[in-house]
């Protein structure tokens, strides 16, 4: 497949609202596409890179390369340039580096030039994508759309059943089965401003801790144990406390759903940031361990004894759960019938905060296991955090952000009476707020680089953000989890926002 055609669509969904022109535009992508195609087009198209990061910043990407007169690329020489690109490391590497983007560039048009500097700098952002080509691979192959999302849920990879329907058609499904040892995309919860609306919303249901660990989907076949992230990596090896666990319960085959957390002396959760470095520490792991041991809590069987458990309730499987699994290892949890017991879900609410977790998570006792969706059936709440915040900087965007002011560099004054950053963010904004930023911010600009445009500390901004973790990258040492934009403060000085002193008052389990 072309470039320039994969290009076109990823501008054409972008631009349109309507879900059905979406699935209809990808539909008639995937009937292009060869089935050797699929594990490029389907993550390009969600602004994804199969190789990861690849560190390209604009001093590479924002050279002038003259631009080829017709399309000629294909997705998958373009996969192979980069995937080179990605190899290239030691002596000389940055120039060798440059010179591969600029045979790239060379090769693509201005169009195609426009969409790979975006997939490569992370601003070809399509939001729920892997959902909508879901629907667009049915539509494209006659497949029923439940069959094709429930294959993608099994096979923990929209790519892999892809090419089975491309290659072989509707009965490839068949092939794609939950499976001890293959993990499954986890079930996500939807929001809830508080407590009251998600009972309401779903009548009898279980009031479950939300803990600010690493989820973790463990899967044991007798003597074999393995862990797997949201993500679905193998992370076995680096949590063997884990696997260990696994092997001590009494069951001999299931799949459980949970989360790893560190927790210190007093039971209490350490940061997010400590677990999740162990969580990726490979290097040394007995010493890891030994420095931030984690604890597995489980809330969910998947599989027991052989048995598929997603289309129980959730009440059946939890049943299963606390047969299996002993209470200590289990999230802590309270059942209600419904708005009556509405306090009492409060008062749990209050108790787990109070124990240093982050919020809740309410769940219908009907629910079946929505794996890979955000099932209406689980509904989280936690108290959100805002800052009012000064913008420093602003990035340009690229793809339907073209234009545009996009990403934000967010400041807080520090006691030395400088502005420190803490983070940047481009979510939280409407179209309508995109025009009217760009047009401020370049009001109030001081230097524009053609990628970033510094600004006079005038304009302030309200943020909220799910909390805060050490980071070197900026001065204060902290940087925000999630931020995103609220509104604008123009009622509001930069002398009036929210200084670094009272955010890390705000967390005083956070220290630079």
């Amino acid at each position: 497949m072309l470039l320039s055609r994969l290009a076109r669509v990823s501008r054409e969904v972008a631009a349109t609202s309507a879900r059905s022109r979406k699935i209809t535009l990808l539909a008639e992508l995937f009937r292009a596409a060869e089935a050797d195609d699929v594990p490029v087009v389907i993550p390009y198209l969600a602004g994804r890179l199969p190789q990861g990061r690849l560190g390209l910043g604009w001093k590479l990407l924002g050279r002038r390369v003259e631009p080829a007169d017709e399309p000629a690329l294909t997705v998958r020489e373009v996969d192979a340039l980069l995937t080179r690109i990605g190899a290239v490391t030691g002596t000389g590497s940055q120039a060798e580096r440059g010179r591969l983007v600029e045979a790239l560039m060379a090769a693509a048009t201005e169009d195609e030039q426009r969409y790979l500097t975006g997939l490569l700098t992370g601003e070809v952002r399509q939001g729920a994508l892997d959902a909508l080509a879901a629907e667009g691979l049915a539509e494209a192959t006659g497949a029923d759309p439940g069959h094709v999302r429930r294959a993608v849920m099994l096979a923990g990879s929209l790519q892999a059943v892809a090419r089975a329907l491309l290659r072989d058609g509707p009965a490839a499904l068949a092939e794609f089965r939950l499976t001890v040892g293959r993990p499954v995309q986890p079930m996500l919860a939807r929001s809830a401003s508080s407590v009251p609306e998600a009972v309401e919303r779903l009548g009898a249901c279980a009031v479950e801790e939300k803990l600010d660990g690493v989820r973790v989907q463990v899967h044991r076949d007798g003597d074999e144990v393995r862990v797997h992230t949201r993500t679905l990596d193998d992370i076995t090896g680096r949590l063997p406390e884990v696997a260990s666990a696994a092997l001590a319960l009494a069951g001999e085959r299931f799949i459980l759903d949970g989360e790893v957390i560190a927790l210190d002396e007093r039971g209490r959760p350490r940061s997010f940031q400590e677990t999740a470095g162990r969580v990726g520490s490979r290097l040394d792991v007995p010493t890891a361990a030994a420095a931030v041991p984690v604890s597995p809590v489980f809330f969910d069987a998947l599989s027991v004894d052989g048995r598929d458990l997603l289309d129980l309730a959730f009440a059946d499987r939890h049943a299963e759960l606390a047969r299996l699994v002993p209470e200590p290892m289990r999230v802590r949890r309270l059942v209600v019938d419904g708005p009556a017991q509405v306090a009492a879900a409060e008062d749990f609410l209050a108790r787990t905060l109070e124990r240093g977790h982050e919020g809740v998570v309410v769940k219908a006792l009907d629910a079946p296991y929505s794996a890979g969706r955000r099932g209406a059936g689980w509904l989280k709440v936690k108290p959100v955090h805002t800052l009012d915040l000064v913008v420093l900087a602003a990035e340009w965007g690229h793809g339907r952000r073209s234009g545009r002011l996009s990403n934000l560099h967010l400041g807080a004054p520090a006691a030395d009476g400088s502005l420190a950053m803490l983070g940047k963010t481009f979510k939280g904004m409407t179209d309508a707020m995109l025009a009217w930023q760009t047009e401020r911010l370049t009001a109030l600009a001081v230097h524009d680089d053609g990628h970033v445009v510094t600004v006079r500390p005038e304009l302030v901004v309200e943020i909220a953000y799910d909390g805060l973790q050490r980071s070197t990258r900026y001065p204060a040492g902290v940087t925000l989890r999630f931020a995103r934009v609220v509104r604008y403060r123009e009622d509001k000085t930069p002398r009036e926002a929210d200084t670094v002193e009272a955010l890390l008052a705000a967390h005083p389990g956070i220290s630079p």
